[in-house]
């Protein structure tokens, strides 16, 4: 099965960060940092009932990923691991994925917290995040157990975009 799928956005994300380099890596090293999405009109029913929740899941199109290899040595390494091991954003399908903290929603705009998304990102779907479903407990992070509590000090350095 090697079918071409197409996407359409369902609205963009703007941020403060107007290049990759130096845009905060996951949302965990973005404390704060705000954002809004405009959903495009066309969808802005699909929000009913969204703002009763605290965070939610961002679906998107890394638009400025640069073309992928399928190893890549990430910012927590210096060793290359396989693309699926690590979250670059240059992947087979560049799909963007982030859990980001739901301030409010008016109308057809949401404001959102602790970003770690390029400005004018293209927007694929929106997902509540409900603890209930989506914690795990006892999990493992593979090579990232000995890295990842540096992340909050990382940024963006360019290598992974056009």
């Amino acid at each position: 099965m090697n079918e071409t799928i197409k996407y359409k956005p369902i609205g963009i994300i703007h941020t403060l960060f107007k290049h990759p380099k130096g845009t905060p890596i996951q949302a965990s090293g973005a404390k704060e940092t705000k954002g809004k999405i405009d959903i495009f009109n066309d969808f802005e029913k699909g929000l009913k009932d969204l703002h009763g929740f605290s965070h939610i899941i961002l679906l998107y199109h890394f638009h400025l990923a640069k073309k992928p290899e399928l190893l890549q040595t990430p910012f927590l390494d210096h060793e290359p691991h396989g693309v699926f091991a690590i979250r670059s954003p240059s992947r087979p399908n560049s799909i963007g994925l982030s859990v980001v903290r739901l301030d409010k929603i008016e109308k057809n705009i949401i404001y959102i917290s602790d970003v770690d998304i390029i400005d004018c990102t293209p927007l694929l779907d929106i997902k509540p995040y409900i603890s209930k479903f989506d914690l795990r407990k006892n999990t493992k992070s593979g090579w990232l157990d000995k890295t990842a509590a540096k992340i909050s000090a990382n940024k963006d350095d360019g290598r992974f975009s056009r």
